[in-house]
């Protein structure tokens, strides 16, 4: 049996399919971690960091699409698709979200690896995923969504969450107006500044950042943020 040190995470809500691909990958000598739904499979993801996560669209608990998009909000671990759905707009909704290839169900199993192997060797490089953030006593957990500031539990709204997310994965680069905007609130409303404001003034609030003197969030005139 080939011998590797790495990790396939297969998302999959068809118990033969799961057990079909368990004993296909590790014959291969792949370490293979299995979730049926797909708030298992995120957790799952962000606990042991796999190095391809193998994923279905038809989960019981969510859309694989909207997994696609969460995990993307903290992870750029690579996804293979492997799915009934072929209808074009599904697998191009998919690339655009971030998947790195497409299988349709049916599917051959030696091409299926094939595919596994190719991902693999060109992610050989990538950064492995941090996901959880550390700075001046503030501690955020981006998978869980967990949030303390000096040993405290700091409640977030969604939108405030985001904000405080995409500020976190840019550090050390100024996030624009705009980019920050279309991120939280969509294409239509670039230019809408005053909401933007509003939102950082209630995250400033909630951790205790004084805007003339940020611990945190740091205004840059006229052009957006960045972490202080």
């Amino acid at each position: 049996m080939i011998t590797t040190t790495e990790s396939i995470l297969v998302v999959e809500d068809e118990a033969q399919i799961r057990k079909f691909l368990r004993i296909s990958l590790e014959a291969q000598g792949y370490k293979v971690h299995e979730a049926r739904r797909g708030t298992e499979g995120l957790e799952i993801a962000a606990r042991c960091n796999p190095n391809l996560i193998i994923l279905d669209l038809g989960l019981p608990d969510i859309d694989g699409q909207d997994f696609i998009l969460e995990l993307r909000k903290w992870s750029q671990t690579p996804v293979i698709v492997l799915s009934v759905r072929a209808d074009e707009m599904e697998k191009v909704q998919a690339l655009d979200a971030g998947v790195n290839d497409y299988v349709t169900k049916p599917f051959g199993i030696s091409e299926l690896m094939a595919r596994v192997r190719a991902i693999l060797r060109s992610s050989e490089e990538v950064t492995p995923t941090r996901t959880e953030f550390e700075f001046q006593g503030l501690v955020v957990n981006i998978p869980n969504h967990e949030i303390t500031l000096d040993g405290h539990i700091v409640n977030l709204s969604k939108k405030e969450f985001e904000l405080l997310r995409l500020l976190i994965t840019h550090s050390g680069h100024i996030l624009t107006h705009n980019q920050i905007l279309r991120e939280i609130w969509g294409d239509n409303h670039l230019g809408q500044t005053h909401y933007l404001r509003v939102l950082v003034g209630h995250l400033r609030q909630k951790l205790n950042d004084d805007p003339i003197n940020p611990r945190f969030i740091k205004t840059i005139q006229g052009i957006g943020y960045r972490l202080a």
